[in-house]
């Protein structure tokens, strides 16, 4: 069964307590939290603080992604914060495999994320230092965005680079996961889907995650 981690992003940021209550309520294992920085992407969202008082009121896997430039330089900051896994993006990262070694050896679970124009070819290299690959499924920064057809395709290419290269990386899906496709990008090959409005918009939000975490099966 898929591994759900609802967005915190599309939460009441007025009750972000609420929102963790939810989800520790619910069958999601993981929460995302998406931090960005209005440079690598054009939007600002939430930093450490967010991510320190996030980790104290859930005991899920607080799976931190990186929209910001030169993450380099606080993988050490969110690694104290509460992350558990760090997905930072090939886009904005000049020496990936030394990042992930970085975040790897403070014990965080080290992952890629690829903007949806971005080929595959960037991380062949790297593949087995890597945890988890999220494929953007939308052009990162804003919620509610619809989720991109063609990440269908590049999700089979991305399983068929794990296999060949006998990796052990979970491909993430972010970006315009609904129950109407969630089942199709499961039988894609992916196992963890991001789902932040089809979560948080739902008037029975833990219903919801079930259906989700049914999908593919």
């Amino acid at each position: 069964m898929a591994i759900i981690a609802p967005s915190l992003l599309s939460a009441d940021f007025l009750r972000l307590e609420g929102a963790c209550t939810l989800v520790n309520q619910s069958e999601a294992a993981w929460l995302h939290l998406d931090v960005m920085d209005g440079r690598f992407v054009p939007n600002i969202s939430f930093g450490l603080p967010i991510i320190s008082a996030v980790r104290k009121a859930t005991s899920k896997v607080c799976d931190v992604h990186l929209m910001i430039v030169e993450p380099e330089k606080y993988i050490q900051a969110f690694k104290d914060a509460g992350a558990d896994v760090l997905t930072i993006h090939v886009e904005a990262c000049t020496h990936l495999h030394r990042a992930l070694q970085q975040i790897r050896a403070l014990g965080m679970k080290a992952g890629i994320a690829l903007n949806p124009h971005t080929s595959l070819s960037a991380i062949e290299d790297v593949i087995t230092d890597a945890d988890l690959v999220c494929l953007m499924s939308v052009n990162p920064g804003f919620g509610g965005q619809r989720f991109i057809p063609q990440t269908l395709d590049k999700i089979k290419r991305l399983k068929e680079m794990i296999v060949k290269k006998n990796a052990t990386a979970l491909i993430e899906i972010d970006g315009g996961v609904t129950l109407e496709n969630a089942a199709s990008i499961v039988q894609a090959g992916a196992e963890v889907l991001v789902a932040g409005n089809t979560v948080f918009a739902s008037p029975d939000p833990i219903s919801t995650i079930h259906q989700l975490k049914q999908s593919g099966n």
